[in-house]
């Protein structure tokens, strides 16, 4: 059976004429926007895509366009629009079983590092930032190592939290959801644990954007920063650095509001603290994370858990940094 299958022979030509149009200039821009559009009714358009001859090229050739305007506010709505859909079509192909892997290997991912360093407010810049984040998404929501590795030897993990700590919640909410999938991958949570400065870079862009939860809750992200906190206890210095540094809020019931719907972060909070509770270093046992404790696996946290009321005050501050000792 061919990779590439249809709903019909109808549907078949249509794709095809589209995937050609990519490589003619006088085409090329309503059949970016018709196949974004599109794609979910294709179940294999990125064989198509990744195969078709030009078609590839045809995609990055939007990319490198816009690189000039990166460094100056002169990106249009309609330039900005039209690289999105270029992206959108690259997250198709990265998110493919067939495809996923060549893709990764052709280091394709590189050319879209500069529109996440970009730091313009504007929404044209906003929506690169977010659209080359979900072609990286859809290669970490696959349990691959080797994807992980590539993403963290790129240096990808200082972009994706300078925009957890700077931008709009979309982009934020995405790129936390890829730094908690590296975080997942045992090589992943080493890289990011083995010095004191990769630890400190994460916990700070962790611990800014709790204290704007704070203020401004949303439980969609919350969910995945405390995700991340729990992931990371289970790195024996990574937990005695937290049990310093955790912001307040997390220990305060500052967000008993926020979770009152949302009992699975509600459980993975309090394992969090339950963790941060326990003596740490040795590598004693403790409960894994993200799952139920262990009956008297670890002691509770000796501060207010998350059902807690009262003042924020005392204890390590929100704002604190987290503490090198562990790794001296």
């Amino acid at each position: 059976m061919s990779i590439i299958e249809f709903h019909s022979s109808k549907d078949l030509e249509l794709v095809e004429s589209l995937v050609l149009d990519l490589c003619d200039p006088q085409e090329k821009v309503n059949a970016l926007s018709e196949l974004r559009k599109k794609r979910g009714m294709f179940k294999d358009l990125a064989p198509m895509l990744w195969y078709s001859f030009g078609t590839m090229a045809a995609l990055l050739q939007e990319v490198v366009l816009v690189y000039p305007t990166l460094s100056s506010p002169t990106l249009s709505a309609n330039a900005s629009s039209r690289v999105c859909n270029a992206l959108g079509l690259l997250q198709t192909v990265a998110a493919h079983l067939v495809t996923r892997t060549p893709f990764l290997a052709a280091r394709i991912l590189l050319y879209l590092y500069p529109f996440l360093n970009t730091t313009s407010k504007a929404k044209s810049y906003e929506y690169l930032r977010l659209a080359s984040l979900h072609v990286i998404d859809a290669l970490v929501k696959v349990d691959d190592t080797e994807a992980v590795n590539f993403l963290v030897t790129s240096q990808v993990i200082p972009l994706c939290l300078r925009i957890m700590e700077t931008d709009s919640e979309l982009p934020k909410l995405v790129a936390t959801s890829i730094v908690k999938r590296i975080m997942l991958d045992e090589f992943g949570l080493q890289y990011i644990c083995a010095t004191a400065d990769r630890f400190f870079q994460a916990a700070m862009a962790l611990a800014t954007m709790v204290n704007a939860l704070a203020e401004q809750p949303s439980a969609r992200l919350l969910k995945h920063v405390v995700r991340c906190y729990l992931r990371l206890t289970d790195n024996p210095r990574a937990l005695a650095a937290l049990q310093i540094c955790l912001p307040n809020p997390l220990k305060d019931g500052a967000f008993d509001n926020c979770l009152q719907d949302d009992p699975a972060t509600r459980c993975c909070l309090q394992q969090l603290l339950d963790n941060l509770g326990a003596p740490a270093g040795g590598g004693a046992p403790r409960p894994g994370a993200g799952g139920p404790a262990a009956a008297g696996g670890g002691a509770r946290h000796p501060g207010p858990g998350p059902a807690a009321r009262g003042s924020r005050g005392g204890g390590s501050s929100s704002q604190a940094g987290p503490s090198r000792a562990p790794w001296m």
